[in-house]
């Protein structure tokens, strides 16, 4: 029998594969909204700035999901494609875990459990930027659900 927890696992596992079946243009309104909204102190700050006129590809494989981002006059962009300098790849397990601070980044990376491909260097300045975010900055209620699944992830 499974526990709670891999019941869960295993009903995301099955569930999240359909985000990749919702239009492309519903995704990006989506994802530009959330981002540029839970990031906008970073944004004013100047975090991303190392984005602009320059393309991230993320890439979830075994979702099938892949992300253009860049940085625009009015924040992040998002496209379905894009001549990227850098890939993150990675399965939606070490996002979660990485997003939920649940495994350092360096392991992660290290494990080739997420990879960067492409301009390393910029790869690297996103990796760490992404790191040193405050969760504070994302809505009470989101970061606490995002560490609740971490969590859940981590003991599994």
């Amino acid at each position: 029998m499974l526990s709670p927890k891999k019941w869960v696992l295993k009903g995301a596992d099955r569930l999240l594969p359909l985000v990749g079946k919702v239009p492309f243009v519903v995704q990006r309104l989506a994802l530009q909204q959330a981002l540029n909204r839970c990031l906008a102190e970073p944004l004013r700050d100047g975090g991303f700035d190392v984005l602009r006129g320059r393309w991230l590809c993320l890439r979830v494989p075994d979702l099938k999901l892949c992300w253009y981002l860049t940085l625009a006059r009015d924040g992040l962009r998002i496209a379905e494609r894009a001549e990227a300098q850098v890939t993150i790849s990675g399965n939606w397990r070490e996002f979660l875990l990485l997003a939920s601070r649940q495994e350092d980044p360096d392991t992660l990376f290290f494990r080739r459990r997420l990879v960067i491909e492409g301009d390393t260097e910029l790869g690297l300045a996103l990796k760490n930027l992404i790191d040193s975010l405050d969760p504070e900055v994302l809505p009470p209620w989101l970061w606490r659900n995002l560490e609740r699944a971490g969590k859940g992830l981590a003991a599994v």
